[in-house]
């Protein structure tokens, strides 16, 4: 048997020191590692257009993200600025009736004196930080009019108020700062996202943006497939339901009733509804995607969405995490046209469907306003399909 021994370099060592022989292999070795790493990527090391194309899909879909993000924080930051405004006005208004009230102290001050009556008491309340405490520590209440009493409980009321709305006015002033830096990190944080993939495509050649245009060919056809046949199946069970109808018509006889007539009723009140987001949405068409933007020249995916059910009287939240929970949530098979369709697990986009397996949306920057199919990215990414009225 072979014995096992430990390896050990040939020469001798010195102090810890290698013979000169395999200290120059050993350099020689980091001067090629290091030769290796500095050089440039070879070809091998290029993403395919498959990797970019999926990078930038990735891109796109975290820049949604973080657009809704964006949106919910840009509307948040507008519900704050009212409320500091109005706290604003009602301290300016409340000041204003306070110094009334300080006037009008100074105004008995002045008139004790005038006849010679004791007046530091109201000259001493005036200069006070807290009139209650000074009150709490004299007798002036009881040599005071009934008239002075009146002007002195309105100013400690006044004081106190106005003390108080100052103080919220200060706090709602801080919270809306830190909101506006969460805005602005938001806004950072798409414009990145955006970039990262505009970077990505630019590095493309002709022949590689060809691939790419023939690999989003390929899955628009795919995607159109999948609406075909969502459309034959909602036209078999059309067709199923409405000769069960017929059927049971003709068993009860003309005398009976069937029941249906409140469903139909909300069918049709729906229906209309959603003709009016519909034919907005159809106008829109061309129009570009901006993030961030409600309209009416460019809209953002839940900016449309919010824009079209606004022209049919409904009234829809701005971002796609709060219109998803309006209304009533249907099942795929039983979409129909005016329903809200949501993507991805964390619902950062929306689409407004047709019919036929359709949707009109803002897919993403560098896109427009146009009809897609709800299969554009796979069924796989579709979250929900909600009723908004």
């Amino acid at each position: 048997m072979a014995s096992h021994r430990k390896w050990s370099p040939t020469g001798t060592r010195i102090a810890g020191i290698r013979t000169p022989a395999l200290a120059t292999a050993a350099l020689t070795s980091v001067a090629l590692l290091s030769q290796t790493a500095n050089a440039a990527p070879s070809a091998d090391s290029k993403p395919s257009v498959e990797e970019v194309e999926k990078k930038v899909d990735d891109l796109y879909h975290q820049a949604e993200t973080a657009t809704e993000k964006y949106n919910a924080t840009r509307e948040k930051t507008a519900q704050q600025r009212k409320r500091v405004d109005s706290l604003l006005d009602d301290v300016a208004r409340r000041t204003e009736k306070l110094n009334t009230a300080r006037e009008e102290l100074g105004s008995f001050a002045a008139a004790q004196y005038r006849t010679g009556a004791s007046a530091p008491d109201t000259a001493t309340l005036l200069l006070a930080d807290n009139p209650q405490d000074y009150f709490d520590q004299t007798q002036l209440m009881d040599r005071l009019t009934s008239r002075q009493k009146v002007a002195v409980d309105d100013y400690i009321t006044e004081q106190a108020a106005t003390t108080k709305k100052r103080a919220e006015a200060s706090q709602s002033l801080q919270t809306l700062t830190t909101t506006q830096s969460a805005l602005k990190t938001s806004k950072a944080d798409v414009q990145r996202k955006l970039a990262a993939a505009r970077d990505l495509l630019s590095r493309l050649t002709a022949e590689e943006k060809a691939r790419l245009a023939a690999i989003e060919k390929k899955k628009q056809e795919a995607a159109d497939r999948k609406a075909a046949e969502l459309a034959q199946q909602q036209a078999a069970a059309e067709k199923k339901t409405q000769e069960a109808a017929a059927q049971q018509q003709t068993t009860s006889g003309t005398t009976g009733t069937s029941g249906t007539s409140g469903s139909s009723t909300t069918d049709s009140s729906y229906t209309a509804k959603a003709d009016k987001a519909l034919a907005f949405a159809r106008t829109q068409v061309g129009k570009p995607y901006v993030w961030g933007a409600t309209g009416p020249g460019s809209y953002d995916c839940s900016g449309l969405t919010q824009a079209a059910w606004k022209a049919a009287g409904v009234d829809l939240p701005r971002t796609t995490w709060d219109q998803v929970n309006v209304g009533t949530t249907v099942p795929l098979s039983d979409i129909k046209p005016g329903d809200l369709v949501f993507f991805y697990d964390d619902i950062s986009h929306v689409g407004l469907y047709v019919g036929n397996g359709m949707m009109i949306h803002a897919p993403k920057p560098g896109a427009y306003v146009r009809e897609e199919s709800i299969f554009y990215g796979g069924e796989s990414i579709i979250h929900s399909v909600v009723r908004p009225a």
